[in-house]
């Protein structure tokens, strides 16, 4: 499927998305979306039943991951015991491959039209916090958008106040207690931050920082979706770590990780489709 948003509505686009995904998976409605980052693809295999997969280029609007450690495939998977339904997304576009920011949020409009209310946000990242090991997950608490850029067109004033949804939060808090929480710094990217950078991405009040993330949360929200964001420290940041830093060390300890973090991504998507369940 052509990747290009120059000539085409965003919205659209997207509305067109869901309803390729409705067709080839004969899933007519999903509930939940979750993109899997840098660590945490493992997690797909733990929700339950798969319905369907694809390539995600099979689908209007998405392209092949540019990223090592990204699956890029689309999946529909039913939750265990449940009839809620989630939109694996596994195909992440980062605003450092120069796309613009139509592609890096059409995820979150494409899992909106599909029906989605919740999204689930998890990327690989550096930590500022000299507690949190290589390993560590990490709750989003709310984010600082340092890309320059935005997915909200015109006068299109999006309350981000309580971003990340403080009630997700605390489901997970129930599932693992004592997950930390931390203050999510989004650069452009590519090159890692610089120590300098990263020092005052901590006077800002950072704890964690990347190259993902906040644009989709913005257009998650712009969407009306609930957002639950974890992140997966995988190294020291820049100025803190005593070694250089490298994507080999990120993709490492990952895969270090993958298990742990799968499982309690996994948990905490149980427990919150049963309350959706309850609700309705």
């Amino acid at each position: 499927m052509a990747d290009s948003f120059d000539s085409t509505d965003p919205y659209a686009l997207a509305k067109r998305a869901a309803e390729t995904i409705a067709r080839l998976s004969g899933v007519p409605r999903h509930d939940i979306a979750v993109v899997l980052g840098s660590g945490w693809s493992q997690a797909a295999d733990l929700i339950g039943e798969e319905v369907w997969q694809a390539p995600a280029t099979d689908v209007e609007g998405f392209s092949a991951p540019a990223l090592a450690g990204h699956v890029g495939t689309l999946r529909s998977i039913k939750i265990t015991g449940t009839d809620v339904h989630v939109l694996v997304l596994g195909a992440r576009t980062h605003y450092y491959e120069g796309k613009g920011v139509e592609p890096v949020v059409h995820g979150m409009r494409t899992a909106a039209a599909a029906g989605c209310s919740t999204v689930v946000l998890t990327n690989g990242c550096g930590g500022l916090d000299r507690s949190w090991k290589p390993g560590t997950a990490v709750l989003i608490r709310d984010q600082i958008n340092f890309t320059g850029a935005t997915p909200l067109r015109g006068a299109n004033f999006v309350d981000v106040t309580d971003l990340y949804t403080p009630r997700l939060r605390e489901i997970v808090q129930r599932v693992q207690p004592g997950t930390p929480e931390g203050v999510y710094m989004q650069f452009s990217g590519p090159s890692y931050e610089t120590p300098a950078e990263v020092k005052m991405a901590g006077v800002m009040g950072a704890t964690l920082v990347g190259m993902s993330t906040a644009l989709e949360a913005i257009a998650a929200r712009e969407a009306g979706m609930e957002i639950l964001g974890l992140s997966l420290v995988t190294n020291l940041a820049a100025g803190i770590s005593e070694t250089p830093l490298s994507h080999e060390e990120v993709i490492e300890a990952g895969q270090e990780a993958a298990p742990r973090i799968s499982r309690l991504l996994a948990e905490s998507l149980l427990a919150i489709a049963k309350e959706k369940e309850s609700s309705k």
